[in-house]
């Protein structure tokens, strides 16, 4: 069985919490895609940490976490993350990809220069390095890990994208230029401790597969931030969507046979980009300081979130785009103090009313049509069945449902990886989903 775990909007709908849940009855979690530019954040008997790197499987003693050849690895930050689980007592097995390639520290600089020089115009980026990195991979400059252990291949291959390079740094940004040899020994004692995790992760997953094994594939972001889907060009570099893993991780396509769309009972995004139920001011601010685990600040940046009310438009076309087999709806506990609910259920662009989500320059012109729900008042943390959830809980959740056109089969009213309310075997035996 290998089952995807994937955003249906902006990023930030828990994801990191599903994986690390469900991994207790798999063997394999593999992070697919994506790089430190987001961080999933997990509340477990070890702790609360913020994990950029490494795949949210990292906490059972039974899992292999794998780092897939489609991610953007940032060497440092790598084992910076395996240091601090190290120090909370967890020893994960972890394997790297030998074709995972590696953000170098030049393209953190690049990251950095040309949000700086976009200003008021620039694309939101944490600064991770992320659209440098890709940018190269895909014009065939970038570095597979493997090749950082042949000196002599990788000295040369720098001095050649170095000289194109310098003439940006020093030409349109005004910056020192770089050298190879100072890149390299940069990278030389970084290299040597990752060298144990570095594996043929491909056979590794092939031999696993022929075992019969359970493989989680788990993505960062969400639908909203795919280069091709999304709201480009406020994306991110890599595909976020599922049908991504197979090319992620090393996978034949067919063999993903579940996906689950993990999907937040509010909206939020981090950086630049239309965001049609985005909310303002106090209202805002009240959102952001109830949501999550610690209020909606970024958990690789550490600044507020943009907030919005659920958009059954935008998710409806997240969960499709994705291909959702069923639905993971989080943070349902952090809309207990609110009297009424809005639910943005369509747009309003020229004069007309839509219930499909549009591309990016007619997505600019929309505007939101609400729909109000009564709150619930009440601190729903605590509640381990569904049915006990008070009744204009349970009706905001199935209106989500019926909205989105498939099963919502978990309901998160906390934090911690036990505060998981499943509905599975309710809505298989009592809806007939199309």
């Amino acid at each position: 069985m290998i089952r995807a775990i994937v955003g249906a909007n902006w990023g930030d709908e828990g994801k990191g919490k599903i994986t690390d849940a469900l991994a207790k009855d798999a063997d394999v979690v593999v992070r697919f895609q994506g790089g430190s530019n987001a961080g999933h954040t997990i509340v477990n008997q070890y702790g609360r940490f913020a994990l950029h790197q490494l795949p949210s499987g990292v906490f059972y003693d039974h899992t292999t976490n794998i780092i897939g050849n489609g991610v953007a690895l940032d060497l440092g930050k790598f084992l910076k993350e395996t240091e601090s689980l190290a120090a909370a007592g967890v020893k994960p097995k972890l394997l790297v990809s030998d074709r995972v390639q590696v953000v170098m520290p030049y393209h953190v600089l690049f990251d950095e220069y040309e949000e700086a020089r976009l200003a008021g115009k620039s694309f939101g980026s944490t600064k991770s390095g992320i659209a440098p990195f890709y940018s190269d991979k895909y014009a065939k400059t970038g570095f597979p890990l493997c090749e950082l252990y042949d000196e002599d291949y990788c000295m040369e291959k720098l001095e050649r994208v170095l000289a194109a390079k310098n003439v940006i740094l020093k030409y349109l940004y005004g910056k020192q230029e770089l050298s190879a040899r100072e890149i390299f020994e940069q990278m030389r004692p970084l290299r040597d401790a990752v060298a144990p995790y570095m594996a043929d992760t491909f056979q590794f997953l092939r031999q696993a597969r022929a075992e019969g094994k359970t493989i989680l594939l788990e993505g960062q972001l969400g639908s909203m931030k795919d280069p091709d889907h999304g709201i480009y060009p406020m994306v991110t570099s890599s595909s976020t969507l599922a049908g991504y893993g197979a090319v992620g991780a090393g996978l034949p396509p067919y063999e993903i046979q579940d996906i689950i769309c993990v999907v937040k009972a509010y909206s939020s995004a981090v950086g630049a980009g239309a965001f049609v139920s985005e909310i303002f001011g106090d209202e805002a601010q009240a959102l952001r300081l109830h949501g999550g685990d610690k209020g909606e600040f970024g958990a690789t940046t550490g600044r507020p979130r943009r907030m919005g009310w659920f958009d059954c438009v935008a998710t409806r076309y997240g969960v499709q785009i994705q291909g959702a087999t069923q639905v993971a709806l989080t943070v349902v506990d952090a809309l207990g103090y609110l009297d009424e609910i809005p639910v943005c259920v369509a747009y309003q662009v020229d004069g007309k009313t839509i219930d499909h989500f549009p591309t990016t320059p007619t997505l600019e012109r929309c505007k939101p049509v609400l729909k109000t729900f009564p709150g619930w008042k009440q601190d729903i943390r605590g509640i381990r069945r569904y049915q006990d959830l008070p009744q204009a809980c349970r009706d905001y959740v199935e209106f989500i449902e019926s909205q989105l056109g498939v099963p919502i089969t978990m309901v998160s009213n906390g934090p911690g990886r036990e505060e998981i309310l499943r509905r599975a075997a309710e809505v298989n035996t009592h809806r007939d989903w199309q």
